[in-house]
């Protein structure tokens, strides 16, 4: 269990996942760049955030909601959880019946071919789980490009995967290093590109080699 000062954001687990460095140059050396991307995910966040909430008998929309988990050590923002009147679920304040809660998350894109956004939603399930004593079986992602919605199971598989990145996050950002980079074609989508340089950093060439070509004396006569 961790405590409210340990909590780290939930938009991190997305950031190791798709790169420990990027992770690290953001969350660690407080390193960001916007390129054109982050811009449009970002205005698209902020659209949904600031809508009204809504009031329907069978449906409450709710937006930008704080939600944390202490179990994982986790901080974020949702950006709609919807309460669908159910058999089962949650008493909400002035409200008859029972809710059952469906978490909504936004991307700007496609769906992507890894786990990142489903561990990210994931994170948000177990914090609404765990703030509102309740299971949510499933959440869904609200994709920009196809315009459509995709329904997720929170298996426990996911669960796992989820819980397993928040304890990487805190080991990296415990350990206070930085990953070395390595490149990667996904790279060059990255708004981070040219402070990360992952070809030039991320090469593993002998210093002795280095100074041989630049000085023209034998790598055998430089000490290691």
């Amino acid at each position: 269990m961790y405590t409210e000062d340990q909590l780290l954001p939930i938009s991190a687990l997305q950031h190791w996942l798709f790169c420990p460095r990027q992770c690290g140059l953001i969350h660690l050396e407080q390193v960001w760049e916007e390129n054109r991307l982050t811009a449009e995910g970002r205005q698209m966040h902020d659209k949904v955030h600031e809508a009204d909430t809504e009031n329907r008998p069978s449906i409450r929309i709710v937006r930008g909601l704080r939600i944390h988990t202490y179990r994982l050590g986790l901080i974020g923002q949702a950006d709609v959880v919807e309460f669908h009147k159910s058999e089962t679920g949650i008493s909400l304040p002035e409200a008859d019946g029972l809710w059952r809660s469906f978490p909504v998350e936004y991307k700007r894109g496609s769906p992507k071919i890894d786990a990142c956004d489903e561990v990210q939603l994931c994170a948000q399930t177990i914090c609404l789980e765990e703030m509102l004593k309740t299971s949510i079986p499933q959440g869904a992602f609200f994709y920009g490009k196809p315009r459509r919605r995709k329904e997720v199971d929170i298996s426990d598989n996911l669960r796992q995967q989820t819980e397993e990145a928040a304890q990487q996050l805190h080991t990296l950002l415990d350990s206070g290093i930085t990953p070395t980079a390595t490149y990667e074609k996904k790279c060059e989508a990255c708004s981070l590109y040219n402070r990360c340089l992952p070809k030039t950093t991320g090469q593993k060439k002998k210093i002795g080699h280095y100074l041989e070509k630049a000085f023209e004396f034998p790598a055998d006569e430089i000490n290691p």
